[in-house]
């Protein structure tokens, strides 16, 4: 069913992406610097993104039609791999890359549910595939002949999952796979197609192994482990050697190892520390969360550490001193809101933060943080003075733009959660609806006390109980005087601003998702889980028109351009389509997202499409007309 609509959506013109602020840190090795130290490689959920270090251009690669889990480059750079997760049931699907075309190289089908990981053999023969845990097995492929040359499980029946994978950098026919309690050593007979596993056993000593590094020469094998030492493996005798740090081990474990030319190696942990073992001393930094990968550039006198907050660190190995260089979020983005006539500039919010971006560069200007809150629902005030925001502990929040620092706070203003929130354009009232269904004014007034000091009252105006169920959006009129609001229980109802009474109500079979009001504020369209995209007549509530807003899942997202000509709609079916207002048919349509579409904007100069998702990626588009 889903493939059939790919299939149709695709007939339409296609939105091109202008860029996307996101990555998706959550897996190790999610973060590689090609080898022409000139390109960044990373994913966001199905999309694998291929950055220039220097002029911040990204190119996307689209194939994969569920999360990337794994990504791995070749030792020339000529080759990229990327393996998917996928259902229950369902194969998941590796991707080989030819780097210099861009383009799709070969597609190995075989392991089920999940690719753990990847590795090419050191001339680029074959690629080196570990499923996952519903999986259990290794593959052989030859990149030449692009088919599968033999297979076998992973482990013994009696060891426990296997987890990492790594590839000997001067023998084509030698690798290494380790995981819980379980360290072997493969090698490859091409002519019998056969792959001979020996076991490394370590004795007294059970761990489970989260990453592996090999020394130049192969002599060596390096195990990062859950427990936060590291083991040492003889790789002639295949025998266990060693173990460290015997006191003062890594908290939360060794998430990602990488060796140095000279010896030395760098270390990240789970709890964010990321620590350069010397033989004379030790150099550490700490960062925001877990490290998921260290990424060396050329021979490592710079190197990545991206976490699994999706935050991207570069460090200079000399003074071992670290930059911020990408940033995004790590859970599902609820809301997006411009500034009034500027597009420069737009918020987002999630979990635990609101974030002020730069449209042109795609930079982070400012980061509010609120500890394990989850922010539902954002607006800028019309003068630009303050950012407006609702909470789930059912606080309206108000901070300063510039400095991100609290305004004022509306406590209890709603009971579960403030759902939806809007300004009016004189700035003078917030209207807001909660989880319970209430609608509900707030009136501002700025008083300045004698010492200069300014300070904000404020005051519940009215509480307008009509709904039944969460208020999901809420829009005004351009002269103040009415509003609409949108909820979960069916009904989107006109209120009077003036009187706070209902003027009109429109009732669907839905749970309502969006609404917006048509410039010359005649209409208003809505549109939620039913899939239609409705249009309704202020004036008696009638319902006018009924277009199939999507062919699976909800619509999510909806804003209309400030002619009225065009709107955009998006929602769980991860397609962005534009449509023209008046003839109702859809012009563009944008694919790129990999999990359901929260929200979406035009941008006020009418440039720009910028689409949220579920994931934490944001799309950021051209406007087609």
């Amino acid at each position: 069913m889903a493939h059939e609509q790919q299939q149709e959506d695709t007939d339409f013109e296609r939105l091109e992406v202008q860029g996307i602020i996101g990555f998706n840190g959550s897996f190790q090795g999610s973060f590689n610097v090609h080898p022409d130290k000139q390109h960044l490689v990373y994913s966001i959920g199905s999309t694998l993104v291929i950055e220039e270090i220097q002029s911040r251009k990204q190119c996307f690669l689209h194939g994969h039609h569920s999360d990337i889990a794994c990504i791995t480059i070749s030792k020339s750079g000529r080759f990229i791999a990327s393996g998917q997760i996928t259902h229950m049931g369902f194969k998941a699907d590796i991707i080989v890359w030819d780097f210099e075309s861009r383009q799709e190289y070969a597609r190995f089908v075989l392991h089920k549910v999940k690719i753990q990981g990847l590795a090419f053999s050191p001339n680029e023969k074959f690629l080196v595939s570990l499923g996952g845990q519903d999986d259990g097995s290794v593959v052989i492929w030859s990149l030449a002949k692009k088919e599968a040359i033999c297979g076998s499980p992973a482990q013994s029946k009696s060891a426990g999952n296997t987890r990492c994978l790594a590839y000997a950098h001067n023998s084509d026919y030698l690798f290494v796979t380790a995981g819980e309690n379980n360290i072997r050593v493969w090698e490859l007979d091409v002519e019998n197609r056969k792959i001979r596993p020996t076991e490394v056993g370590t004795g007294q000593t059970k761990r489970i192994i989260t990453c592996l590094a090999l020394t130049s020469d192969d002599r060596t094998l390096f195990c990062g482990t859950t427990t936060g030492d590291v083991l040492g493996i003889n790789m002639e005798s295949r025998l266990f050697q060693s173990i460290g740090p015997e006191k003062e081990k890594f908290s939360l474990g060794v998430t990602a190892l990488a060796l140095l030319e000279t010896g030395d190696f760098l270390i990240g942990a789970g709890n964010g520390m990321v620590q350069i073992m010397r033989a004379s001393e030790q150099t550490q930094q700490k960062l925001d969360s877990g490290v998921s990968s260290l990424s060396l550039r050329g021979k490592g006198h710079e190197f990545y550490a991206s976490t699994e907050k999706s935050q991207i660190y570069k460090f200079n190995l000399a003074d071992f001193s670290h930059t911020l260089v990408n940033t995004c979020h790590s859970s599902a983005i609820n809301d997006i809101a411009f500034p009034f006539g500027t597009s420069d500039l737009f918020a987002t919010c999630s979990y635990e933060d609101i974030r002020v971006w730069h449209t042109p560069t795609q930079k982070e200007l400012l980061r509010i943080t609120v500890p394990n809150m989850t922010c539902y629902a954002i607006d800028f005030l019309r003068d630009g003075s303050g950012i407006v925001s609702g909470w789930d502990d059912s606080k309206i929040r108000v901070f300063f733009p510039e400095t991100g620092r609290l305004m004022y706070t509306i406590n209890e203003a709603h009971k579960k959660g403030v759902t939806a929130i809007t300004a009016t354009s004189d700035c003078g009232r917030i209207i807001s609806g909660g989880g319970e269904g209430q609608v509900r004014v707030w009136r501002v007034q700025e008083r300045v006390a004698k010492s200069g000091q300014k300070t904000f009252v404020t005051e519940l105006e009215e509480a307008m109980k009509e709904h039944a169920n969460a208020v999901s959006c809420i829009r005004v009129s351009k002269d103040n005087t009415q509003c609409v609001s949108a909820s979960a229980d069916g009904s989107c109802i006109v209120w009077d601003l003036k009187t706070f009474h209902r003027k009109q109500i429109m009732f669907s079979k839905t749970l309502f998702r969006c609404v917006c009001f048509e410039p010359e504020e005649c209409q208003v369209i809505t549109s939620g889980t039913d899939r239609k995209i409705s249009y309704w007549e202020l004036y008696d509530g009638t319902l006018v028109r009924e277009l199939d807003g999507s062919r699976s899942g909800s619509v999510n997202g909806m804003d209309i351009s400030l002619d009225g000509q065009y709107f955009v709609t998006a929602g769980d079916d991860k397609i962005v389509k534009v449509w023209r207002y008046a003839q109702g048919d859809v012009t563009h349509v944008g694919l790129g997202h990999s999990s359901p579409i929260m929200r979406a904007k035009i941008c006020p100069n009418n440039r720009l499409i910028v689409t949220v998702s579920d994931d934490g990626g944001i799309f950021v588009w051209k406007f087609p007309f």
